[in-house]
């Protein structure tokens, strides 16, 4: 994120991550309690209010410092005063000496407070707060009606025959079947999960993309106890639903969230209204021998120092591995790597190949045991996770500082490298530098995308050569990349297009995981909102790529969905945008659907030029 930061108090989106289809809950549950899950909550919350106490307990010892050093100088003061041109008093002890003045002066101001405090506290009466009053009534103003009592209301109450159900309860059929209805994800939809800080509260908005009716809405949230960093979605059962003994083949619908704080938290989305995770990756889920949260003692000054057992700092990165299911890879500030073992809520092993924040990690789509890591150190590891002491491991060196990491999906031989200058660079992993000197690395090619961090990147894996960019000076870019004879490489790249959204900065941008929607990116930024745009509208994009994959026949509008946080300002910032236009083609925005809801009036289309 560069020096603008966060436009006009809104929030931003820092990261996205799409869900395949077929793997969300066609009905989505709410959280029903029971007594196991009581006492696990009750546990998570016992372990934070001890922190907050440690918190609390510190922040008063520092308060009470202060205090002690201020009435030290305080005395010094007064002593200094007597001593100088105060009237001294014999006190018959030897050395010991009495600043008349000083003792006028203070004596007033101690009354005088005293009576202050006593005239704020006269108007409740205090004196008389335990005598009984007058019996209290309710129904007129001159003291007549029905007094209160505690079964006053007795009469009133509504009764029902055991094995009826409660009307005041329970909902009637028709109100749970519209519920229901609400709720419900078809087969043929796609989840958006969208990490968000708005109005300095985060949480994670799972958006439901319909693309049959170019629909897109807020389906529940999530409520995060930080600014979340980064977001993957997760295809194995973990936490309170899961044990040792999983059946390998089970799947699920869950995500892993790094935040500022240094724990990585594991929700299941197919859960609703949920107040706690189902696990916690870190210290903040870790019990100790008696079952209770490790508490450690915190020191005001301390230095976080790194471990093999959790995080110290906030987690940057997450990769989640699609061949060995139980594993995540976690890249932090702390400069480390950690592997989890999600069947076990454990860290299996850390790793320290880098100097600085580790941001970026990718996992090898055909070695599932090679992880690529990127840093803040301007360096670029491919290591095998099953040689954790490994004295040399391949690595490259970049002319800043690491943004994102990408393997490319259609020749697992190579790998994309973005940059803080704004840089992309692509490598082939079989060309490492010699003699493991870093300023001899040669990248196949290298671009020059834009001209501020390209902190966002991804590759599309249904369209061969079709690559996007996302960069602080607000623009999404796609890019063609020449192919030719496998293990080549391919020729360098070349922009198809250029869009400014209405996002702000871009810091996420992702390409939809089903061949369906093989076109179809969502993007984020700092203004708070998500598009999906359907790039095979877009006219330069189907010139480029009608020889490699169907495309739409026929004159079609170009679709960019949103949900927008103002409508009213989005659409005068569309009206002025309609204006500006200049392509043939004609950018339409979807109006703001309703929360949690899946009515849509008309076709739901808005022309910009409108």
């Amino acid at each position: 994120m560069d020096d603008d930061g966060v436009e006009g108090g809104l929030g931003m989106v820092t990261a996205t991550a799409w869900v395949p289809r077929g793997f969300a809950a066609q009905f989505p549950i709410r959280k029903e309690f029971d007594e196991e899950e009581f006492s696990r909550i009750a546990g998570l919350a016992r372990g934070q209010l001890e922190d907050a106490k440690d918190d609390l307990e510190i922040a008063e010892k520092g308060d009470d410092d202060d205090e002690e050093e201020e009435e030290e100088d305080d005395d010094e003061d007064e002593t200094k005063e007597g001593t100088d041109g105060g009237v001294t008093l014999d006190t018959g002890v030897e050395g010991m000496d009495i600043d008349e003045g000083a003792a006028e002066v203070k004596k007033p101001k101690q009354k005088k407070k005293k009576e202050v405090d006593d005239d704020d506290l006269r108007e409740y009466d205090l004196d008389n707060y335990d005598n009984d009053d007058d019996e209290v009534v309710y129904g007129s103003d001159d003291g007549e009606g029905q007094s209160m009592g505690m079964f006053n209301s007795i009469k009133s109450l509504a009764y029902h025959q055991p094995g009826e159900a409660d009307p005041y309860i329970t909902l009637a059929d028709d109100e749970e079947d519209e519920e229901k209805e609400e709720l419900q994800i078809l087969a043929t939809d796609n989840l958006l999960l969208v990490a968000k800080t708005e109005d300095e509260v985060s949480h994670l908005e799972v958006y439901v993309y319909e693309d049959e009716s170019d629909n897109l809405y807020v389906h529940h949230d999530i409520m995060l106890p930080a600014v979340p960093l980064c977001v993957e979605w997760l295809d194995l059962p973990v936490g309170s639903t899961a044990n040792p003994n999983t059946d390998p083949d089970s799947r699920g619908n869950f995500c892993a969230i790094g935040t500022m704080d240094p724990d990585i938290e594991i929700w299941d989305l197919d859960v609703i209204d949920c107040m706690y995770p189902n696990a916690i990756l870190g210290a903040g889920g870790a019990p100790g021998e008696d079952g209770k949260k490790n508490k450690k003692k915190k020191k005001k000054t301390a230095s976080k120092q790194a471990n093999d057992t959790h995080h110290v700092d906030a987690v940057i990165a997450l990769a989640a591995n699609r061949s060995h299911r139980n594993l995540l890879a976690s890249g932090s500030a702390d400069k480390t790597i950690k592997l989890w073992d999600l069947n076990t809520a454990t860290c299996a092993k850390s790793y320290s190949y880098h100097t600085d924040k580790v941001c970026a990690l990718a996992w090898h789509p055909r070695q599932s045991t090679v992880l690529l890591s990127g840093s803040w150190d301007r360096t670029v590891v491919a290591s095998d996770m099953r040689a954790p002491d490994a004295k040399k491991v391949p690595r490259w060196g970049v002319e800043s500082d690491v943004e994102t990491l990408r393997w490319d999906p259609h020749d697992s031989n190579y790998f994309y490298v973005t940059t803080e200058s704004g840089m992309v660079h692509f490598h082939d992993i079989r060309n490492t530098p010699a003699g493991g000197n870093l300023a001899k690395t040669k990248p196949v090619w290298t671009l020059q995308a834009h001209h501020k961090p390209c902190s966002a990147f991804d590759v599309s894996p249904h369209i061969p050569g079709l690559i996007a960019t996302g960069s602080g000076d607000r623009t999404v870019k796609l890019w063609t990349v020449g192919t030719s004879e496998p293990g080549v490489g391919g020729a360098g790249p070349s922009m198809v297009v250029s869009r400014d959204l209405d996002v702000g900065q871009v810091f996420s941008v992702g390409w939809a995981p089903d061949k369906e929607v093989g076109f179809r990116l969502s993007v984020g930024g700092s203004k708070g909102l998500v598009r999906v745009w359907d790039t095979s509208t877009n006219a330069a994009v189907r010139r480029v790529f009608s020889g490699r994959v169907a495309m739409p026949e026929g004159d079609v509008q170009e679709k960019i969905i949103g949900v927008d946080s103002d409508s009213d300002d989005d659409e005068d910032g569309d009206e002025e945008e309609g204006e500006e236009e200049e392509e043939e083609e004609e950018e339409v925005v979807q109006k703001p659907a309703k929360k949690s809801k899946k009515k849509k009036g008309g076709d739901g289309w808005e022309s910009m030029e409108e």
